[in-house]
């Protein structure tokens, strides 16, 4: 392994004492050997990379990311996804359960683990909280945990039944475990397809209130408490629901939450058009909603941003609104749709890197003298167009096709591997 010397890129880590200035660091045998002011070139052998005007963080971590394997590798497999992931500078992600068959046993958690092994991305199975995702009896929870299970989700799918929740809580504390809740009330969502306000009856559609994710969040809230157990809350989109989540941190509730990224940029009017890569669940909400989740991320209330990166073959999403399958490809534009959205650097590195792994336990890569690397360098300013040549996805159901980004990741080091972009 030839050692990797990258000159004069500014850190950004208020972990690291180099937090702000800007280093060289040398990295050898896949550990940080030296970072200082000016790095003599160590051999010959060594190759040297300009990190001038360069960002140097850790690798970002996704929790809520969605690919094909096992059994739906024509939307996304381990390769094209790891690939993807990269691209955007995520360096570990979270699966979510939502394959055919679903993470429900031990058997599709060691199948993930055993395929993403040596990876320069870190993969983390989540696993079901109900068997097939049907929501009416527990899955096999701690064999899956004892399999590498990181948490425990029933996905895109919410669990009705209160019940199986409060069962669900109660267990996974025995071991420490962790639920994501995606809060949505099914009987009051209905098959509504976009949020309940001015622009669902200018279209003449059919809305999905935010009172459906607001009531499950006040329910599972309730059960936490009553538990005592912790509960996270996958991709809030509501003004009202950060006011619950931020209450309840207050009361002393175990809560933590996330929001995807692409809810902090676009909002229901997005839809005029019916293009169905705004086509999302939850929906786009209200600027008042956008506004609120900004708020949030930027007090603390709201703990990470996910991409819920969820591919689809093009005869899922290049059809009627009303028929279009949910979500769009998000790890390759995470970083300038964060940029785009106002967030600062430091906001961004807080809620796409280091959150996310305090939230599932997962140790943080401290860019230090004798730590293992883990880190990518970007630049916040360079422009870029997402399309057939750039995109490292099978799929390319994304609002972003075709259009010019800002902020661009260079580089991804983990796992003794990198790659320069």
């Amino acid at each position: 392994m030839k050692n990797l010397l990258i000159q004069s890129a500014k850190i950004l880590d208020h972990q690291s004492s180099f937090n702000g200035k800007i280093v060289d660091i040398l990295i050898r045998d896949g550990n940080i050997s030296e970072i200082a002011k000016k790095i003599s070139v160590p051999d010959k052998g060594t190759i040297i990379y300009s990190g001038k005007g360069q960002i140097l963080s850790s690798g970002f971590f996704d929790l809520n990311v969605n690919f094909g394997e096992p059994g739906l590798e024509t939307k996304e497999d381990m390769g094209t996804g790891c690939m993807t992931a990269a691209a955007g500078g995520f360096t570990g992600l979270a699966l979510m359960p939502n394959t055919q068959p679903p993470i429900h046993s031990k058997a599709e958690v060691s199948y993930l683990i055993g395929k993403s092994k040596n990876n320069l991305v870190d993969i983390y199975p989540m696993g079901c909280i109900s068997h097939n995702r049907e929501g009416k009896e527990l899955a096999e929870m701690y064999d899956m945990q004892q399999a590498g299970a990181i948490a425990f989700t029933d996905g895109d799918r919410p669990v009705s039944n209160a019940g199986l929740m409060s069962r669900a809580l109660l267990y996974t504390k025995s071991f420490n475990g962790i639920v994501f809740s995606y809060a949505e009330d099914p009987d009051i969502a209905g098959k509504a397809k976009m949020n309940e306000g001015l622009m669902s009856t200018y279209l003449g559609m059919k809305g999905n209130p935010s009172l459906a994710e607001e009531l499950m969040i006040s329910r599972d809230l309730y059960l936490a408490e009553y538990n005592d157990s912790q509960i996270h809350f996958s991709t809030i989109s509501s003004a009202k629901s950060v006011d619950l989540i931020r209450k309840a941190k207050k009361a002393g509730i175990k809560v933590s939450c996330d929001v995807a990224v692409h809810h902090l940029i676009f909002t229901e009017d997005d839809l005029e058009g019916f293009e169905s890569n705004f086509k999302v669940k939850p929906p786009l909400r209200t600027k008042k909603d956008q506004k609120a989740l900004i708020a949030g991320l930027k007090d603390g209330t709201i703990d990470a941003i996910v991409t819920q990166h969820s591919p689809h073959e093009i005869e899922f999403k290049n059809v009627e609104f009303e028929i279009a399958a949910y979500g769009i490809t998000g790890l390759q534009s995470a970083l300038p749709v964060a940029l785009k959205a106002g967030l600062s650097l430091e906001t961004i590195v807080e809620k796409m890197a280091i959150s996310p792994r305090n939230i599932l336990g997962i140790s943080n890569p401290e860019l230090k003298t004798g730590n293992s690397a883990n880190f990518i360098l970007f630049n916040a300013e360079e422009e870029w167009v997402l399309n057939e040549e750039s995109n490292r996805s099978k799929s390319s159901n994304s609002p972003f096709f075709g259009q010019m980004l800002k902020g661009k990741v260079k580089l991804v080091y983990n796992n003794g591997q990198y790659i320069i972009f």
